[in-house]
């Protein structure tokens, strides 16, 4: 029995599903690096001994990903250096840990998302001007596009390639991902980032946790109005990446359920949890 990598195989039984059973077929990945990139690297493998292609679309600047002779590599330039996307990174996810008041951290996580947020703009605006290797993408005729749309390059892409999309996930900031699939999100119950609340909470609490969806308004307008902005002159029409995120296929949502508070699901959102661990075999041991 496996342990951890036990979801991995109803993941890639759904992108087979979505890419077609008769044939082989393409798959295109945009930019999904850090820690999922371990993750989703396991199910690009195994897509491709079941014969399926692979084509990874990755900045010259990256985390983790490395080539591979389980998918082909397309690499564009960047105008930022490996120390400047590792310093950005570093100083995004370490106030996750730091302490402090409400206003501390809020602030101190606007400014290293601004930080975080310009860098990968720049980085979608590269990719998305490179003609050459958005031509390659025209003529390739991909069947569907993997991507975490946290940084929603590869959403914009799928729409200009009309292609179907499967979000690789763990959440997208102020609930976005609820809108986009219309999952109920009440403040009576999901308590919001920053308020330190928990699930049961008294009418007071309660209040309070209406009034930290306040923060939404400012911090999705300046983290993903640059990338509405740049949708919206690639795509020669008005659009937003709400608008972009409803178009979402399949979600395939790296959380555990058992760790998570109460939540209604789409059938088309998927928990796979268990990919985010190592594989495993567990030790037999004796039946008296």
């Amino acid at each position: 029995m496996a342990l951890g990598l036990s979801a991995s195989p109803p993941v890639v039984l759904l992108l087979l599903s979505l890419l077609g059973l008769a044939a082989a077929g393409k798959l295109l990945v945009v930019w999904v690096d850090g820690s999922p990139w371990f993750s989703m690297r396991e199910g690009l493998n195994m897509l491709q001994q079941k014969g399926h292609e692979v084509v990874v679309v990755v900045p010259e600047v990256s985390l983790h990903i490395k080539p591979s002779e389980n998918f082909v590599m397309k690499t564009y330039p960047v105008p930022f250096t490996q120390e400047e996307m590792d310093n950005a990174i570093k100083a995004f996810f370490n106030i996750t840990f730091e302490d402090g008041s409400f206003f501390e951290r809020f602030f101190k996580t606007v400014e290293a998302s601004k930080r975080f947020t310009d860098l990968c703009v720049s980085n979608c605006e590269q990719l998305l001007r490179n003609k050459e290797l958005i031509r390659y993408l025209e003529e390739s005729k991909f069947d569907a596009i993997l991507t975490d749309p946290v940084m929603p390059c590869g959403v914009i892409l799928a729409e200009h390639l009309a292609l179907p999309s499967i979000y690789f996930l763990r959440a997208i900031p102020c609930g976005l991902d609820f809108e986009a699939t219309q999952c109920p999100n009440p403040p009576s119950y999901v308590p919001r980032s920053f308020s330190d609340l928990t699930d049961r909470m008294t009418f007071f609490q309660r209040v309070k946790n209406l009034l930290f969806d306040t923060q939404n308004l400012f911090f999705c307008n300046f983290v993903f109005d640059q990338f509405s902005k740049l949708a919206s002159e690639f795509l020669q029409r008005e659009v937003t990446v709400q608008d972009l995120f409803r178009k979402g296929s399949v979600w395939l949502l790296r959380s555990e359920f058992v760790l998570e508070y109460p939540r209604p699901l789409m059938p088309n959102i998927i928990p796979i949890g268990g990919a985010n661990c190592a594989h495993k075999e567990l030790p037999q041991s004796n039946v008296v």
